[in-house]
């Protein structure tokens, strides 16, 4: 199954969504599979698909498990976690300054990146107060579903 078939297959699947008021879907197709969900910062649904890559190392992260790097785990804080697979941008526009720095004080409603998936732009919030003390991305590169893009240390009560 190529790419556009893949598109196509996801497209069909949210206007399937749509007409069944559906708020999430889950297929397996020649073993790719595609998680369809609703809500959060996105209007529109957020496609997964999670299939190997020759490049991959390590195994994929399975929908709802993570296999963060060490380097992640070793900081203490919040990890915000890309919700899909797209490209990571750290600011709105190539000439833009970047949306935050390691040091920022950010709270639930501050944009930490945009995530492109399927020419949709997909921002990104914080999900916690406190303090950014890493960034674990780099701009224009690939993400995954699930890896630790940003580390927060949460403000104290």
């Amino acid at each position: 199954m190529d790419i556009q078939q893949i598109r196509g297959m996801i497209e069909e699947l949210t206007s399937l969504m749509d007409a069944k008021k559906l708020e999430e879907l889950e297929i397996d197709v020649e073993g790719i599979k595609i998680h369809l969900r609703r809500g959060g910062r996105v209007v529109e649904p957020q496609a997964f698909v999670v299939a190997p890559s020759a490049h991959q190392a390590a195994p994929l992260s399975i929908l709802g498990q993570d296999a963060a790097p060490a380097a992640a785990e070793a900081e203490t804080g919040h990890v915000v976690k890309s919700p899909m697979v797209g490209t990571f941008y750290r600011a709105p526009a190539p000439d833009a300054d970047p949306f935050v720095e390691v040091g920022d004080e950010v709270t639930f409603d501050t944009v930490l990146c945009i995530i492109e998936a399927m020419k949709v732009m997909n921002e990104l919030k914080a999900e916690v107060e406190g303090t950014l003390v890493g960034i674990r991305a780099e701009n224009r590169e690939a993400v995954e579903y699930g890896q630790p893009l940003f580390v927060i240390a949460p403000k104290a009560s």
